[in-house]
C-alpha cells in the first residue's frame, strides 16, 4: 500500500509530529509518500519517500519538513486533471491531508469524488468544528502571551496604550486566551465587535485608573463602524482569502486622535505559528498522526480525526468544515470581568 502524506496552508507548530506519527506507525507493508508543497505537490508531481531516518526527531521541530502553500487544486480545470494524473502516477492508495478547513476541504472534496482519503485538523486559529483542540494552537496562544507579559513594563514605564495584534480570521480563540493569560486591559475578536465610542469608553476609563492600557485585538476584528475587515484586498489566495492585518495600527491612529493619549501598536503576525511546539502540541500530533494510520488501515476512509475530552476519534471529514468553531459569548463575558 502506498500513502501520500501532505501540510497545507499555514504552517503551524505540531505539523512535524504528526508526520512522525504517521511515518513511524505505518506497518512495513506500507510505503509512506510525502507530497511536497500541500495540494501543489499533487499538482506538478513533487514527492519523496519517508522513513523511519528521515522522521527522526523532527517532532521537536516547527514548520514542516514537506514545505506547504495555499494551493487549491480545483481552482482550475487543468489544475484538477494534473492532480488525479499524479494521484494514479505515483500509485497512492490513500492520501492523509494535514491542515485547516481549505485543505480538509479539498479532501473532503477528492472523498466524495470516491479517492481515499483521511483529514487532520491543524490550525493555530483553534477554528475547526468537531475537535476540542487544534494542534498548534496552543503554542500560539504561548508565544502570544509571553509577548503581552513583556509589553506590559513598557506600556507602563511610558504610560502608554499599546494595541497587540494576533491572528484570528474569524474566531478570536487565540487573542482571547492569550490576552486573558497576560492580563490584556481589552480584548478585540471578531464574533463581537464594538463601537469606536464604546472601546474609546474603556480606553479613558483605564488610563483614568490606571495610566497605561494594553489592548489585544484579533486581525480579522472590525469595529461596528467599519464595512470591511483591515487588510489589502488586492492580495487573495486560492481560496478567496483577502491577506489581513493592519488593525492595530488603524485603532492605535483613531485612539490617538480622540484621545490624545500615546497610542503604539505591535503585530506578532507569523512570531505566533513559528518556532518549537509546546509539549501539548507535540504530543497530540503524534497521537493525531498514529490515529490517522490507523483509520488508513480500518479502511475508514471519508474521516477526520478530532479530539474529544482525552480521546482521539474520528468524524465525517464533512463534519470538520461544515461550520466555525467561534468562541461562544459566555467565555467572552468571562474575559471581559478584566476590562478594566
Amino acid at each position: 500500500m502506498r500513502i501520500g502524506i501532505l501540510t497545507g496552508g499555514g504552517d503551524c507548530p505540531g505539523l512535524n509530529a504528526v508526520i512522525r506519527g504517521i511515518v513511524k506507525s505505518a506497518p512495513e507493508s506500507v510505503e509512506i509518500i510525502g507530497l511536497m508543497h500541500g495540494w501543489k505537490g499533487l499538482v506538478v508531481g513533487e514527492s519523496m519517500k519517508l522513513t523511519d531516518n528521515d522522521v527522526e526527531g523532527i517532532h521537536i521541530l516547527g514548520g514542516t519538513i514537506l514545505g506547504t502553500s495555499r494551493t487549491n487544486p480545483f481552482k482550475s480545470e487543468d489544475m484538477r486533471v494534473k492532480m488525479e494524473e499524479n494521484i494514479e502516477k505515483l500509485g497512492l492508495d490513500a492520501i492523509i491531508g494535514i491542515g485547516g478547513d481549505d485543505t480538509l476541504s479539498v479532501a473532503a472534496k477528492l472523498s466524495s469524488m470516491g479517492y481515499k482519503a483521511i483529514g487532520v485538523p491543524k490550525t493555530i486559529d483553534n477554528d475547526v468544528a468537531n475537535t476540542d483542540y487544534t494542534f498548534g494552537y496552543q503554542t500560539a496562544v504561548n508565544v502570544g502571551a509571553d509577548a503581552i507579559d513583556r509589553l506590559h513594563s513598557t506600556a507602563k514605564s511610558h504610560g502608554r496604550i499599546i494595541i497587540v495584534e494576533l491572528m484570528g480570521r474569524e474566531a478570536g480563540w487565540v487573542t482571547l486566551e492569550a490576552g486573558m493569560a497576560a492580563g490584556a486591559h481589552l480584548i478585540l475578536i471578531p464574533e463581537y465587535p464594538m463601537t469606536i465610542d464604546e472601546i474609546i469608553a474603556y480606553v479613558k476609563k483605564r488610563m483614568d485608573r490606571y495610566g497605561y492600557m494594553i489592548v489585544a485585538v484579533a486581525e480579522g476584528f472590525k469595529p461596528t463602524e467599519l464595512e470591511n475587515v483591515v487588510g489589502d484586498e488586492s492580495k487573495i489566495d486560492a481560496f478567496g482569502h483577502i491577506k489581513l492585518g493592519g488593525i492595530a495600527h488603524y485603532m492605535a491612529n483613531i485612539i490617538s486622535e480622540r484621545t490624545g493619549y500615546d497610542t503604539r501598536s505591535v503585530v506578532l503576525g507569523h512570531l505566533l505559528r513559528g518556532g518549537t511546539p509546546t509539549a501539548f502540541d507535540r504530543i497530540l500530533g503524534t497521537r493525531y498522526g498514529v490515529h490517522a494510520m490507523e483509520l488508513v488501515m480500518k479502511g475508514d476512509f471519508g474521516r477526520m480525526v478530532a479530539l474529544k475530552g482525552n480521546n482521539i476519534v474520528s468524524i465525517p471529514l464533512e463534519y470538520g468544515i461544515a461550520t466555525k468553531k467561534l468562541v461562544p459569548f459566555e467565555y467572552y463575558k468571562l474575559s471581559q470581568i478584566f476590562f478594566d
